[in-house]
């Protein structure tokens, strides 16, 4: 899971865009103007920013201008915009942003941009990580503990079912089991859950909420 700010004046994109990563188990906080997404930086460290150009108060240029000058763009930022000029955007990349992404937004297009900005931003951890002093090549007691509670956690792909119901009522059981099953196994990301499963991400969505699936319960976290 990872922590992503997303700045934005428009209240329309900015549910949008936290349904979705929200929906790929990430933790998203919103900010609607470049005040409020100062304060976010100032108090939280983010994985990934996705800033808009254009806003109110102060542009997304200025504010990632200003971030980079006081040292405090060390993760990457995704630069949005519907009218951006490419002046516009080659500035912003000269100053330090991954990448542009024009609205409006595709769902295919902020997922890729997503994974690639995290990706960048593992890649950039990984020096540190190295020269991490190591304490041993055998996993410490914690870690062994952590991946027994996630196995323990897991729901085992053979279950066995109630069949002296009727068959609406059985069908309903096996496929709440079945998405569950899933749900858990993807750390509760709906888009690798719907690629598994083959249902569009829409239909999926509908179906889980209609058998009452707890659509928090299997996020990463």
């Amino acid at each position: 899971m990872a922590n992503i700010l997303v700045v934005d004046d428009e209240l329309g994109i900015r549910d949008l865009l936290s349904e979705i990563l929200n929906d790929e188990g990430h933790s998203v906080d919103l900010a609607e103007n470049a005040t409020q997404a100062r304060v976010a930086r100032a108090t939280n460290a983010y994985d990934l920013v996705l800033l808009d150009i254009w806003m109110p108060d102060t542009d997304g240029v200025t504010l990632l201008k200003e971030w980079a000058t006081a040292g405090q763009l060390t993760m990457p930022v995704i630069m949005m915009s519907g009218h951006a000029t490419i002046e516009t955007a080659v500035e912003a990349t000269r100053i330090g942003a991954l990448s542009f992404l024009e609205k409006p937004i595709t769902m295919q297009k902020l997922l890729k941009a997503v994974e690639q900005g995290l990706a960048r931003n593992a890649a950039s951890q990984a020096p540190e990580a190295a020269s991490a002093p190591n304490s041993g090549s055998a996993p410490s007691a914690a870690v062994n503990a952590m991946a027994q509670a996630a196995e323990d956690n897991m729901p085992n792909s053979h279950q066995g079912f109630d069949l002296d119901r009727p068959l609406r009522e059985a069908r309903d059981g096996f496929e709440k089991a079945y998405f569950e099953f899933h749900l858990a196994r993807e750390g509760g990301s709906m888009t690798r859950v719907a690629e598994k499963t083959g249902l569009e991400r829409t239909h999926l969505y509908r179906k889980l909420r209609q058998l009452g699936v707890d659509l928090g319960r299997n996020r990463r976290s």
